[in-house]
C-alpha cells in the first residue's frame, strides 16, 4: 500500500487538511469523486485502521490530516526511501470540494509548462517539482492514462512501448495497471530517473521531465545522484506537508475520518 498511502497525502496536500478522506453529504461533493481521484485513490482503510488504534490510546488529540502525512513519510521509509520530520499539528477540515481538487491536482497528460505552473501555483520550484515527481519510482498507472503515449509518441524506447502494449491494448483495459518504475517497480529509488533519461517514462508527464528542456539537467543529476534525489525529495515532501494548514482553532479533529463530526 506504500505508493497508495504517498498519494493519499499528495492530493490531500494540494491543503493538508484530510479533505480528501470526506465522503460526500448533502450539503457538499467531496474529492473522492473528482476526476484524480475516482477509481484510483485507495487505502482509506488503512488510515481508518491508525484512526482507530490511535482514538484508542489517545482520544480527540491526532487529526486525520496529520495521520495522512505521517503514513506518507512511513510508506516511504518501508519502500527503502528517505526520511524526514513531519511537522504535526494540522486540523481536520469539515468541508471538501471536489472543484479545488479537479482544477489543482496536476494531470498526467500536461507537458511540461503547464506541469512547472500547477506546482508554481503552489510555491514549488522547478527542481522540487522534478523531485516530487520521483515518487514515481513506486507504484502503478491505469492504461488509459498511458495508452496515448504508448501508441502515439515517438519520444519512448521501442522495445519499452511494445513489452507495455499486451498490458494496454489500444481499445480496452482501461483500468488494467503497469508499473510507473519498471525496472525496481515497488522499491523506492532514484531508477525512475534513469528511465527517464533512457525514455523510459510510462506517462506523457513523465516523460516531458527529461524531453529537451529546462528540467533535463535535475533529471540526470537525481539519475546519478540517489543521496541528492533523497535529500531533495525529504525537503519537498517537508513544504509539501506544510501547504496551508488549519491550525489553531480551525477545523476541528475528526473522531471519523470520513465525516465531519
Amino acid at each position: 500500500m506504500g505508493a497508495s498511502l504517498l498519494r493519499l497525502h499528495f492530493h490531500d496536500c494540494f491543503g493538508c487538511d484530510a479533505s480528501v478522506l470526506l465522503d460526500d453529504t448533502s450539503s457538499f461533493t467531496g474529492e473522492k469523486s473528482a476526476g484524480a481521484n475516482v477509481n484510483s485513490l485507495r487505502g482509506f482503510d488503512v488510515i481508518d485502521d491508525i484512526k482507530t488504534q490511535v482514538e484508542n490510546a489517545c482520544p480527540g488529540v491526532v487529526s486525520c490530516a496529520d495521520i495522512l502525512a505521517i503514513a506518507a513519510r512511513d510508506a516511504v521509509v518501508a519502500l527503502g526511501g528517505p526520511s524526514w520530520n513531519v511537522g504535526l499539528g494540522r486540523r481536520d477540515s469539515t468541508t471538501a470540494s471536489k472543484d479545488d481538487a479537479t482544477k489543482d491536482i496536476p494531470s498526467p497528460l500536461m507537458d511540461l509548462n503547464d506541469l512547472i505552473s500547477a506546482f508554481a501555483n503552489k510555491g514549488f520550484n522547478t527542481k522540487e517539482m522534478v523531485a516530487l515527481s520521483g515518487a514515481h519510482t513506486t507504484g502503478q498507472a491505469r492504461c488509459q492514462l498511458f495508452r496515448g503515449r504508448i501508441y502515439n509518441e515517438t519520444n519512448i524506447e521501442s522495445n519499452f512501448a511494445t513489452s507495455v502494449k499486451p498490458k494496454c491494448p489500444s481499445t480496452g483495459g482501461d483500468s488494467n495497471l503497469s508499473p510507473l518504475d519498471i525496472t525496481t517497480n515497488v522499491i523506492f529509488d532514484n531508477a525512475y530517473f534513469k528511465n527517464l533519461v533512457n525514455q523510459k517514462g510510462l506517462l506523457h508527464s513523465d516523460q516531458q521531465l527529461y524531453s529537451g528542456g529546462s528540467t533535463d539537467t535535475h533529471v540526470t543529476t537525481y539519475s546519478n545522484n540517489p543521496t541528492t534525489f533523497y535529500a531533495d525529495f525529504a525537503s519537498a515532501m517537508v513544504k509539501m506537508g506544510n501547504l496551508s494548514p488549519l491550525t489553531g482553532k480551525s477545523g476541528q479533529i475528526r473522531t471519523n475520518c470520513h465525516k465531519v463530526n
